[in-house]
This record gives structure tokens, C-alpha cells and sequence, in this order.
């Protein structure tokens, strides 16, 4: 830390400072809350972010912020008073901190602003402004405010109520000894991977043991993201660990669940699959719904304002959160039915309570677009094509094809793709040759509706239809293969590929865009990897070497995805965000 005497003096400080490091200009009678200053001067997402009376740049705003110094000394003078003329439009632009914050971003760059809440950050002009800010400051304990900070602010019910009043704790005693979100999600990976090694035993105590665990897994779960939050850790590598951890570890445990209970004579693996199958497609339509609507213009609507409605009334939002059988409630109702029944009762429950909460959703979010007026725009299309994961085949007959017109015409020609793709699976004779009939169908259909951006009003079912298509097609014929293992290499494999959508919408949260089409050439795009699938089950008929081809095709694309996931998020392009959570 140093001083400077004046404005001029402070832009000759800030230039000599080394270029990768990040800089902060604090006026020297800030007064204010300890936690203010961190909130402001500390958190890593941000290029550039400043509360009353403090300024903060990352690497990559440092010359933005000099060009704006300058400027300002330029204006008022380099051994000008960091107060400026009673004229500028608010008291906190007077400070030279905040003229150069307006000046950033006037240039272009912005600028975060943290809420501050009932924290202090002030710059008094004279005693009796001081002693008021004191007075403020002292009545509020910074770290009381810190700890309730920490926890995320909607929640579900379970973590609310059962987990994080004490769960916060234990985020600050891992801050005190200079644990890291990231160790903490580690620990809560390798804790659920124990308990899925503990339901695979296949025994009560087992069972028992696995609940009890998962349990722990979920407490440290929430701790990360409130170590996080109490001490913006945030990193690209919290960020991919993050993302990909939770799923992780539930789907982990659905195979343990579903090797012991093989082990004491019941096969579960299709209803392993499908409850894999069926929580996945359930975040893609959140996770397609909110990058359409997210950055819409004109984006109201008569149910959504119903929605906000019912949320001014208390114990609606409960019920509305907890109806979605979210993270808590869901891996709570796991553990306890683990220790207590059995694995084929835990997956009925999971399939009846999960496609419940699929069905509110889903009706909800049709209802929400059918009354919205809304323009989408050229991001939300590219995100939604993203999504959509369209392989060569595909994109092949999309470029060729002319783009099909009409309100509803993408989804509705998604899921005519899905429904003949998914019918053949089912009702055609295993391994005809119809099927790949069925799949030719799929893949021209597939190019068809997304010939065109998707910028329709249901134009988002488009990348859950194609979800649904992949991951049922590869659970049907699997499970009428009745070849030995095929569901647990079918189970393998939609893991891998459902790793690569996650992926993929992570990417485009952090702003950084999808997977390179490299990839997603290489891996086939979902109309590739299905046509494939159905092939397999025509050539292989009946044969051990379907469930060989199912596991190589597994192992492949996920060796494929893992690399180059991993090259990213470990890379300095990607975003310096903490994932916090779904719903759902």
C-alpha cells in the first residue's frame, strides 16, 4: 500500500506498478466496513468494480483506468483536492475513485457496483459527515453481514432450513485455516463417491452408511459455494469443478445404488438410466428456457407476472421451490429412502417426484412463452444452436435446406424427429434395419429445424427435444439389446455424453461461448452419436459385441470431451465465475 499526496502523484504510483497485477485507488478518508472494501476491491470476476470512495482494475482494465486518471488530473489539476465541484451529479462521483469510474465507463468498460446492503462505504467531507458514517458503521457488524452473505440467496427448503444455519460455519472455520472452495468440493466428490462405493456393497449397512454420506456430500456441497461467496474465491477451476461435480456425484451414486442392488439379485440399471435420463433433460430445459429469455427485449408476461405475484406471498415460495424437487430436497429424499428401503424404491420415487416436477416446470415455462411478447436476439439464437449440439449430418442437411417458416415450426419439427426416432426405438423390431431407417428420418428432420435461428416463442424445446431423442433411444435399445451389461456401457455412455452438454452450457453462461465445432464434429453431434447407436443395434444383434461397441463409443467421446473441457477451464479464457446452483 502507498500513498498518494495528490492526483497526479496517485497516476504515477498506479503506472509503475507491474502489468499483471491487479490495482486499487481508495480515497484516503474512506470510512466504512472492512467487508465493503472486500466486496469492492477483491472479487476476481470483474475487470474492473468500485464502491463510494474505492476503485479496483484487473490487468486487463489497468489501461482504461490510467487513460482515465490522467484525463481527470488533466482536468482538475495534478495537485487539485481529490474533491471535486459540488456541481458532479452524485456525492460519491467526487471522489476521485468515482469521477474515474464514470470515466471508465464512459469509455466502455464496465464498471461493477456490489450491493452493499446495510454495509458502510462513504467518503465524509467534514466532522459531523465522519462521525454520522462511524456511528453507521459501528452499528452494523461487517462479519455477522459476511456470514449471511455467504449463504445463496434463493435456496430450496431443505438447504435453507437444514443445512446452511450451520453449514456457514463451517465455510468460515475453512476460511480461518486457508481452505479453498476448491478443496472443499474435492472433498465433497470424493465423500459421494465413497457413498456410492457404500450402496454398492448391496448391503443394509451399506445402504445406511451411503445416506448418511451422501448427506455429508450435500453439507459440503453448499459449504463450497458459501466458502466462495464469504471469501470471493471465485476461479475458472472452482468454476469447472463446480459445474461438473454435482452431476458427478449424483449420477455416480445412481450406479452405485444400481450395482448393489444387482448384487443382492435385483437389476435396476434401466431405471438407473432413466432417472439419469430424465434429470438431465429437466436442466436443459431450464438451461434452454433462460438463454432465450434471459437478454430478451420486451420480455413480459401476463404468467410471469402472476409468478411474481405469488412470490410476494410467503409460504407460495416454499411450496413452488420445494414442488421442483431441487439439489436438497432431492438428495435428501435419496439418502433417507436408501438407508431405510431399497434401491428399486429409491429410483420409482426418483422417476415419479422428478417427472412431477418436469411436468410443473415445463407447463409453467410453455405458459410463460405462449403470453410473452418478447424479440430474442442474435445471442440467445446462437445459444440455443449451441445447445442444440447439431453434428455434421445435421448441419449438412441445414445448409442445403431451406429454412422452414412459421411460429412453431422448429419445435414442431424437433419433436416429430424425436417422436420417430424414439417410436422406432421402441416399437420396431430389435436391430431392424427400419430403425436406422427410423434414425435416417431423425438426422434429415434434425437439420430441418434448425435451418433457421432460433428465435421463435418455443423455439427453446428445440435442444430438450433432441436431449430426449439421444439419451432414450440409447436407455430402449439397451435395455431390448438383452445383451449382458449393455444398459450399465448404455448408462456409461449417456454420462459422457451428458458431461459434453453440461459443458457446453457452462461455457455459455461465462460468456465465453460453446465447445469448438471441432469437437462437435468429432464426437458426432447428437444426430450422429443416435444414428450410430441405432446401427450398432442392427449390426450387433444379440451379440456380447453390442455392449464392446456401447463402451468403446463411451470411452471415446468421453476421453474426447474431458481433454478438451479440462484444456479450457484450467486456460485463462475461461470465466472466473462460481456456478451457483440450479433449482432443479
Amino acid at each position: 500500500m502507498q500513498t498518494a499526496a495528490d492526483a497526479g502523484d496517485a497516476a504515477a504510483l498506479l503506472a509503475a506498478v507491474p502489468a499483471g497485477r491487479r490495482v486499487a485507488l481508495v480515497d484516503p478518508r474512506f470510512v466504512g466496513h472492512v467487508h465493503a472494501l472486500r466486496l469492492g476491491l477483491t472479487d476476481p470476476r470483474f475487470a474492473a468494480a468500485t464502491v463510494p470512495g474505492a476503485l479496483t482494475a484487473q490487468p486487463e482494465a489497468r489501461g482504461a483506468l490510467l487513460r482515465a486518471l490522467r484525463r481527470t488530473t488533466a482536468a482538475v489539476g495534478a495537485g487539485a483536492p481529490v474533491v471535486a465541484p459540488d456541481t458532479d451529479p452524485a456525492p460519491e462521483d467526487r471522489t476521485v475513485p468515482g469521477r474515474i469510474a464514470v470515466a471508465l465507463e464512459a469509455e466502455g468498460t464496465a464498471v461493477k457496483r456490489p450491493e452493499l446492503g446495510s454495509l458502510t462505504a462513504t467518503v465524509p467531507t467534514d466532522t459531523g459527515a465522519r462521525a454520522a458514517a462511524e456511528s453507521a458503521r459501528d452499528a452494523v457488524d461487517d462479519e455477522t453481514v459476511r456470514l449471511r452473505s455467504a449463504v445463496k440467496a434463493h435456496d430450496g427448503f431443505f438447504t435453507t432450513f437444514a443445512i446452511s444455519p450451520y453449514s456457514r460455519y463451517i465455510a468460515r472455520w475453512c476460511a480461518r485455516r486457508g481452505l479453498t472452495p476448491n478443496q472443499v468440493t474435492t472433498a465433497s466428490l470424493i465423500t459421494a463417491l465413497v457413498a456410492a462405493g457404500a450402496a454398492a456393497t448391496g448391503t443394509r449397512g451399506g445402504y445406511v452408511a451411503a445416506g448418511i454420506l451422501l448427506l455429508v456430500s450435500f453439507v459440503l456441497d453448499c459449504t463450497d459455494g458459501q466458502l466462495a461467496r464469504y471469501s470471493l474465491q471465485y476461479s475458472t477451476m472452482g468454476a469447472w469443478l463446480d459445474a461438473t461435480f454435482d452431476r458427478a456425484k449424483e449420477y455416480a451414486y445412481y450406479a452405485g445404488l444400481a450395482i448393489g442392488a444387482v448384487r443382492g439379485g435385483d437389476d435396476v440399471w434401466v431405471l438407473a438410466l432413466g432417472a439419469m435420463v430424465l434429470q438431465a433433460c429437466r436442466h436443459v430445459v431450464d438451461f434452454s428456457f433462460n438463454e432465450a429469455n434471459h437478454d430478451a427485449v420486451a420480455n413480459t408476461s401476463p404468467t410471469a407476472a402472476l409468478s411474481d405475484k405469488l412470490d410476494s406471498v410467503g409460504w407460495t415460495v416454499w411450496a413452488r421451490r420445494m414442488i421442483v424437487l431441487p439439489i436438497g430436497e432431492r438428495w435428501a429424499m435419496i439418502a433417507v429412502l436408501t438407508a431405510l428401503t431399497t434401491p428399486r424404491i429409491v429410483f420409482y420415487a426418483l422417476l415419479i417426484g422428478c417427472s412431477l416436477a418436469a411436468c410443473y416446470t415445463t407447463a409453467g415455462r410453455l405458459l410463460r412463452s405462449l403470453t410473452r411478447r418478447a424479440s430474442r436476439t442474435d445471442r440467445a439464437a446462437q445459444a440455443l444452436a449451441d445447445l442444440a449440439d447439431s453434428g455434421p449430418l445435421a448441419q449438412g442437411v441445414a445448409a442445403v435446406a431451406p429454412g422452414l417458416r412459421g411460429a412453431f415450426t422448429a419445435p414442431a419439427v424437433a419433436l416429430l424427429g424425436t417422436l420417430v426416432m424414439i417410436g422406432g426405438a421402441l416399437f420396431l423390431p430389435y436391430g431392424s434395419w427400419f430403425t436406422v431407417a427410423a434414425a435416417a428420418v431423425y438426422v434429415v428432420l434434425s437439420g430441418l429445424a434448425v435451418a433457421r435461428p432460433l428465435k421463435g416463442a418455443l423455439d427453446w424445446l428445440v435442444p430438450p427435444f433432441f436431449r430426449a431423442a439421444e439419451y432414450v433411444t440409447i436407455l430402449v435399445l439397451a435395455a431390448r439389446s438383452d445383451v449382458p451389461h449393455a444398459v450399465p456401457a448404455a448408462f456409461g455412455l449417456v454420462a459422457a455424453v451428458a458431461y459434453h452438454h453440461y459443458d457446453t452450457v457452462y461455457r455459455i453462461r461465462g460468456g465465453t461461448g460453446a465447445p469448438p465445432q471441432w469437437l462437435v464434429r468429432t464426437i458426432g453431434g447428437h444426430e450422429g452419436r443416435t444414428a450410430l447407436v441405432a446401427v450398432l443395434a442392427a449390426v450387433l444383434t444379440h451379440a456380447s459385441g453390442f455392449t464392446t461397441a456401447l463402451t468403446a463409443l463411451a470411452v471415446a467421446v468421453a476421453l474426447v470431451v474431458l481433454v478438451e473441457s479440462i484444456r479450457f477451464w484450467v486456460s485463462s479464457s475461461a470465466p472466473a465465475v462460481h456456478d451457483e446452483g440450479e433449482l432443479a
